[in-house]
This record gives C-alpha cells, structure tokens and sequence, in this order.
C-alpha cells in the first residue's frame, strides 16, 4: 500500500502530469477562453458576405484590392465566440485606433502595482480614448516609454509577426521623432482587424488585467466624445458603444464593444479610402442589423 508520505512526495509529478495531459487535449485549468483565430463561424462568414453584398463598395475600397479589413465577432457567450472576416490580418495605418496599446499598456502597468490609478491618470486617458487627445496619449506614451508599450503588446500577442503584425505604437503622437516603425511594415501607427478584435476579446474575457481593472478599461472606452463613423451609424438604435476611433487622410479606422440586452458583438474595421467615414457608418447599420437578426427570438 502506499504511505501517505510518500502520496506527498510525489504530488508535484502528478500535477505536472495533469498539466499535461490538459495542455495535450487544448485546455487549461481555468479554461482560458479560445482563440479567435480558431472560431471562425462559416455560417456567420456567409450571412456576413451576404449582406455585404448590398453595400456600395465605393465607399470601402478604393481602386485597389484589399484596401479594407474587417474582423466581426460575436461575444454574446463570451466562451464560445464567433467569428466572421474579411482581410482580418492585413496591416492597415490605424491613425488613433493604436492608442488601445498605449491604454492596454497604462492599466498592465497599473495592474502589477507601477501606474497609480488616480483621478489625474483616470481622466487623462478619458481624454485620449473619448476625445482622441493627442496631448493626453503623448504624455502617457512618454510616461510609460515606447519600448515598454511594445513589450506588451508583444507579451499579449497583440502584436505578432506570424499573424501579419498588429496593433503598434511605435511613435508618439504629438511632433517627437518616430521611436521605431513596426517590424514588418514600418508604420508609426498599425493595426490589423484581429489584432483589434483580440484586444476587446481579451478585455472582455479578464486576460490582461484584473477583473476590476478590466471593468475599469471598458468604462474608459464608454461614452465616445466623437460623434462619427460607428457612432453615427448607430445614432438611435439604443445601444451601448465602447469604442476606439481613428482618421488620417484617407486612412478611416473604428472598433470596439457593441452591446444590446440580448447581444453584444466586437467589431472592427479599417479602411484606406476617401470616403472611408461614410463607408463605416453605412458598414456598421448594415453589420447591426445583421447581429439583431441572428439573435432574434
């Protein structure tokens, strides 16, 4: 029979062996939440195209192809998303929507005990996200350092050269010299469709930061100041917006949280034509209705 000693002794391999055998079957122990990449939904991918199909594409995409990048996902069980796409991995100059990784970066900091969340800290990145303040992201860019931002959106996967790249922020935004363009493209200010998706999915599923720090992000990206694109799209259709904005030229950018009562749904896109800011908000009332219709009773 075996002791209970000798149990104790080895108790270290059997958990070690439970790992494991989870990591070999794809779970963890708290059952992380899965990869977006891995929840493509054909059937959300066809009602996506389907309603697309009405859509002037004028406004979307310019003469070239691929001049656009879309990533839908439906967060209403947040454990078992769905996905739909178009270009989801096409690196597109983002203008302001890249100050999520300056945000994402502020609360990782305040997280693990570097950032102090005060009144002062809270307000300025009120002002970054809700009115696009460039003043406010230059000074907390500054405050927390170019590489340090990389690093964590690194850390996160935000960024990921196997994944086409991602959300950078490789220089401030006021008139300081660029830090470093991001490595596969050399933008100053990138994102990809995902990369953004993956930032309001890991927002919303606790796995940057704490769940109160998460809850404190979202109200941070609520009541958007800047009443364009998704927002107008959306004008008095009852919903709850939290969301990011970006506009340089003919680069028009938007994403973020879109919730109802009976859904909630991540969109992003991002888009390099002249008339990209109409494109988006005549996309978003289309993309809407379609998310009203699938989870109707």
């Amino acid at each position: 029979m075996t002791s209970e000693t000798e149990v104790l002794r080895h108790r270290p391999a059997l958990a070690l062996m439970l790992l494991l055998l989870l990591a070999c079957a794809g779970a963890t122990p708290g059952g992380a939440p899965p990869t977006l990449w891995d929840r493509h939904d054909p059937k959300l991918q066809r009602a996506l195209e389907d309603a697309l199909n009405g859509v002037n594409r004028d406004y979307l995409i310019a003469a070239e192809k691929g001049s656009w990048g879309f990533a839908l996902v439906d967060v209403t069980d947040l454990r078992r998303p769905a996905v739909a796409w178009i270009n989801p991995d096409q690196t597109f100059y983002a203008a302001s929507v890249p100050k999520l990784g300056i945000l994402l970066a502020a609360f990782v900091l305040i997280d693990e005990g570097e950032l102090t969340l005060d009144d002062s800290t809270r307000d300025s990145l009120r002002r970054m996200i809700r009115n696009s303040s460039n003043v406010d992201a230059a000074k907390m860019y500054e405050r927390i350092g170019a590489p340090r931002i990389a690093e964590i959106l690194e850390r996160f996967g935000l960024y990921h050269p196997e994944r086409g790249g991602g959300i950078w922020v490789g220089k401030s935004y006021d008139k300081t010299p660029r830090w470093k363009g991001d490595p596969l493209h050399g933008l100053s200010h990138a994102a990809t469709a995902m990369q953004g998706a993956n930032f309001y999915y890991g927002m919303l599923t606790n796995r940057f930061v704490s769940p109160e720090l998460s809850a404190e992000m979202k109200s941070i990206l609520g009541e958007p100041q800047v009443k364009h694109k998704f927002v107008k799209g959306l004008e008095g259709r009852g919903a709850r917006i939290y969301r990011k904005s970006g506009t340089w030229g003919s680069h028009h950018a938007d994403s973020g949280v879109i919730e109802y009562d009976d859904r909630r749904y991540i969109v992003v896109a991002l888009a390099n034509s002249p008339r990209g800011e109409i494109g988006l908000r005549q996309l978003i009332a289309i993309v809407d209705d379609l998310m009203e219709a699938r989870h109707r009773r």
